[in-house]
């Protein structure tokens, strides 16, 4: 101990090592975006999508995201809404938002960083003339964004200059706190996947837990013992496994079997997966995993993964756009909304059950049933709202002004 620190600690001046390489403080790391797990992994957005159970997760939400169909619409005075074809970023939204991107691949990707990146996921817009001309994805991997939540409107920062957050499109991540987002949030879960895959890895590929064990008697010396091993490879190796073993007498064979906590290193895979599930709230039938003590069916879980997991995503999706892409005073004539209608596309008799008694019930007439369900053009004498079902709804009933009573009396 040197003169200078023995004085100091008589002092009581306490001292601390400098964060560095060499001696890295837990806030370096987590600026660095490299905090390892407990279970020895580093675990970031990219690492992460190395993990199937995440990549899949990620995927359930953001890919059905980018195939939904995605509308401006006119708000009517009864109530009602119609498409607003005509609004400049109508296009932008559902056709493609820039010369280089579907709008497809834009809203996946979008929702995919909202997911993985800290704060979320960005888009740039440019706007002509005041009103928005392209929408462009910023990628995290090449474009540098910082947010400051210190006050109680964040800033931005892109590529270290300021940027106005009116020209940003902000999809905010799920997490609890923004600045570690969802991977952040649940890296231990994501570690304890990526190490039992790496081991199950290591153990088929390199052999990490032999078949069986060659014992010798007495002393031998390593050149014998490397002779031994590699006459046994040659004997029964590759395509002469499975034959009869022929050994000398001074060597015995020895089967190595699976312990019982080996025999459990499936479960754990499994367990794994859902702990993944309930980070992103989707159910073990959406990460290929069918749970087969659930009693319900799929169809409702299927629902309950559309109402708890995806229609909170697309709501915040679809209220940023119109905070970005809306002026104030359009957003009391118009709304964006995703047409989540499309789920039941998959199913052409679910399909026509619900148009047949949305029809008969007169909440549909046939016209808009055929445009809404199967997308086919309107026939003449369709825009009628009548239940052809029953008779006194026909075009000469009662619910049209005329008694067929009394029709049928004069006749």
């Amino acid at each position: 101990m040197s003169f200078a620190t023995r004085l100091k600690s008589l002092l009581g001046i306490e001292t601390k090592a400098v964060s560095g390489v060499a001696s890295p403080e837990a806030w370096l790391f987590d600026l660095l975006g490299a905090t390892p797990t407990l279970a020895g992994v580093v675990v970031n957005p990219w690492s992460a999508m190395t993990c199937a159970p995440v990549a899949c997760a990620v995927r359930s939400i953001s890919e059905p995201a980018g195939s939904l169909p995605l509308h401006i619409y006119k708000k009517l005075p009864d109530g009602g809404k119609e498409k607003a074809t005509d609004h400049s970023a109508y296009k932008l939204l559902h056709d493609a938002p820039n010369s280089f991107t579907p709008a497809a691949l834009f809203r996946t990707q979008v929702m995919a960083d909202a997911l993985l990146q800290p704060h979320g996921g960005f888009a740039l817009i440019n706007r002509v003339d005041g009103k928005p001309y392209e929408l462009i994805r910023l990628d995290p991997i090449s474009q540098s964004i910082a947010v400051d939540y210190s006050e109680l409107e964040p800033t931005y920062k892109l590529n270290g200059r300021d940027i106005d957050g009116a020209d940003l499109i902000h999809i905010p991540t799920p997490a609890y706190d923004p600045r570690n987002g969802l991977v952040g949030e649940g890296r231990e879960a994501i570690g304890l996947a990526l190490t039992l895959e790496r081991h199950a890895a290591r153990l088929f590929g390199k052999g990490g837990r032999p078949s069986g064990m060659l014992s010798t008697k007495g002393a031998q010396t390593i050149d014998s013992l490397t002779k031994i091993g590699a006459a046994w490879k040659a004997a029964h190796g590759g395509d002469n496994s499975g034959g009869t073993a022929i050994l000398p007498s001074d060597v015995s064979w020895q089967s190595i079997t699976l312990s019982s906590v080996d025999a459990q290193f499936l479960e754990m895979r499994n367990y794994a997966v859902r702990e993944i599930g309930r980070l992103f709230r989707v159910p073990p039938h959406m990460l290929m995993d069918p749970d087969r003590s659930t009693p319900r069916s799929l169809e409702s879980i299927g629902q309950e993964f559309v109402e708890l997991a995806l229609l909170p995503r697309l709501k915040a999706f679809e209220q940023e756009l119109e905070l970005k892409l809306l002026t104030p005073e359009e957003r009391d004539q118009y709304c964006i909304e995703f047409n989540v209608d499309g789920f039941a596309r998959a199913d052409l008799l679910t399909r026509a059950q619900a148009m047949s008694t949305a029809v008969s019930s007169r909440v549909l007439n046939p016209n808009e049933a055929r445009q809404m369900g199967f997308g086919l053009p309107a026939y003449e004498g369709g825009d009628v709202f009548e239940n052809f079902n029953t008779s006194s709804a026909h075009a000469g009933g009662k619910l049209n002004g005329n008694d067929n009573n009394k029709q049928e009396e004069a006749a």
